[in-house]
């Protein structure tokens, strides 16, 4: 149907399926049921809106609800934050001062404090990732741990692109599936924010043209904010460890988050990324 917000049906039939009915607070129902999820009269009693209503914005018709009617349907639908933003984005709602009626530069470029930042964290792997997971910066650590991404051609340093197309990648972490997916989830999200940025939407078509995993999550229309966790690698150099992620948001600067890679102090895999720091200043053993 032309005119349709096509993004938004996707979400809302995707998310009404996922919700277990059983645990939604809704009166008892004998009916059957023949499909996963909600039915979109309980959605719409949920959310305390008419079932036409809701049919009518599972249809994508442009209709723009209060931000009170989007809150009832995140709540409706059981949708963690990332879901919510994720909904008040398709409908348009995001406010100009969160998202800007700003058109953000083409090109991303880090002040020199903020390079100067990561490298100072000497004995912790820190990357910079920009819009639609480029990656704006790595520091020494972080180009020993995961890649070195500085060496790639310009428009081969993005995160999702990395994760997806290089083999390197998935002999890397031994739980590439859940990072994968992960990152699927998190371009979602900013395709969300803006649904028109050419850069990105070139991104996705070719990440899902090329990655038949990519393709299937992408169909799925799940959504994350990655803000901290774990990832588990099998370094060649270094053998298996594990590392805690910590997500920084800069101040004025939305559209760039700082991630600082640590691991337990006196922990082997503490013991693993010493000993890599180590293996950067003095390189391979000679013969």
């Amino acid at each position: 149907m032309a005119g349709t917000n096509r993004e938004l049906a996707d979400f809302l039939r995707r998310a009404r399926a996922q919700v277990d009915p059983s645990r939604a607070g809704l009166p008892p129902d004998s009916r059957v049921r023949r499909v996963p999820g909600l039915r979109r009269e309980e959605v719409a009693l949920l959310a305390g809106v008419s079932t036409d209503y809701y049919t009518r914005l599972e249809q994508g018709r442009r209709i723009t609800p209060s931000s009170a009617v989007v809150e009832a349907l995140g709540r409706a639908l059981d949708l963690d934050e990332a879901g919510r933003a994720h909904l008040h984005d398709l409908f348009g709602l995001t406010t100009a001062s969160a998202r800007g009626a700003r058109r953000p530069p083409a090109v991303q470029r880090l002040r020199p404090g903020l390079h100067q930042l990561i490298d100072a964290l000497d004995g912790e792997p820190a990357l910079v990732l920009g819009r639609r997971t480029d990656i704006l910066a790595a520091n020494r650590m972080a180009r020993a741990l995961f890649a070195d991404f500085e060496s790639k051609p310009r428009p081969e340093r993005n995160y999702a692109r990395w994760m997806f197309l290089d083999e390197a990648a998935r002999d890397l972490f031994t739980d590439w599936e859940d990072q994968a997916r992960t990152a699927v989830e998190s371009l979602r999200l900013e395709v969300g924010r803006d649904p028109h940025d050419r850069a990105t939407t070139e991104l996705v078509a070719e990440l899902r043209e090329r990655s038949a995993d990519f393709d299937r999550w992408w169909e799925q229309h799940r959504v994350h904010q990655r803000t901290h966790g774990s990832k588990r690698l099998r370094h060649p150099v270094v053998g298996d460890l594990t590392v805690e992620y910590e997500t920084l948001t800069l101040p004025g600067d939305p559209d760039t988050t700082l991630f600082v890679y640590t691991c337990e102090a006196g922990s082997p895999s503490r013991r693993a990324l010493d000993l890599l720091a180590s293996w950067t200043l003095t390189g391979p053993p000679a013969g």
